[in-house]
C-alpha cells in the first residue's frame, strides 16, 4: 500500500485527502507550521500549500525529501491581482526541484478544483490529472496510484513543461474567478 503525506490543510488538502483514500493509500495529514516537529511517513509528499511557502518547506525539510517523490500543486499567482507571476526558474516546480535536489518532484493537480478531486468527477467524466516530471518510475508510481482513485492521468512529459501546466491551471482559475465556469467544473480529457 502507499503512503501519502499531505502538507497543508486547506481545501485542496481535503479534497486530496479524499481522492487518495478512494486510491486506498494511507494518508498523513501535515499542517504546514508542524513541519519541524513531525516526521513525514509517505512515499509520496504533496506540498497541497501556496506558492510562496514552497522553498521553505523544502529547506525545513532538507534531507527528509531526499528520494521521495514531492509533488508541487500550486498556481504561480499575485493573488491581490489575479494575474500570473513570471518566475525566473520558469516554473514553481523548477524551483521546487532546485531547493530540493534529491526528491523526485513531479507538478500535478494545480490544473484540478477541490470540489472535483473530492467528487472523483468533471460532469459525468472522470477527473484528469495531468502530470510533468522528470523520473519516470516516480510518474509510474504516482499514476498508479491516482488511477486507481478513479481518475484519468495523462504523463506531459519532463518537469520542463511544468510552466505548461502552470499556464493552463492559471487559464481555469481565470475562468472560474470570472464565473465563466464553476468551481465545481474544469477540464477534462475524453479517451
Amino acid at each position: 500500500m502507499t503512503s501519502i503525506s499531505i502538507v497543508g490543510s486547506g481545501n485542496m488538502s481535503q479534497a486530496l485527502q479524499a481522492l487518495f483514500t478512494r486510491a486506498g493509500a494511507t494518508v498523513q495529514v501535515v499542517n504546514h507550521g508542524d513541519l519541524a516537529s513531525t516526521a513525514i511517513e509517505g512515499d509520496i509528499v504533496v506540498l497541497a500549500v501556496p506558492y510562496t511557502a514552497l522553498t521553505e518547506i523544502a529547506g525545513t525539510l532538507g534531507s527528509k525529501l531526499d528520494g521521495k517523490i514531492v509533488v508541487d500543486i500550486t498556481n504561480v499567482l499575485d493573488f491581490s491581482s489575479f494575474t500570473p507571476i513570471k518566475l525566473p526558474a520558469g516554473s514553481a516546480a523548477a524551483e521546487l526541484a532546485a531547493a530540493a535536489p534529491n526528491a523526485k518532484v513531479l507538478k500535478a493537480f494545480n490544473t484540478n478544483f477541490a470540489a472535483t478531486l473530492t467528487s472523483g468527477k468533471v460532469e459525468s467524466a472522470p477527473i484528469s490529472v495531468l502530470v510533468a516530471g522528470d523520473d519516470a518510475d516516480a510518474k509510474k508510481t504516482f499514476g498508479e496510484v491516482v488511477t486507481a482513485s478513479g481518475a484519468a492521468v495523462y504523463d506531459l512529459g519532463g518537469l520542463d513543461r511544468a510552466a505548461e501546466l502552470e499556464s493552463l491551471g492559471y487559464t481555469q482559475l481565470l475562468l472560474a474567478g470570472t464565473n465563466q465556469i464553476g468551481w465545481t467544473n474544469g477540464f477534462a480529457l475524453f479517451k
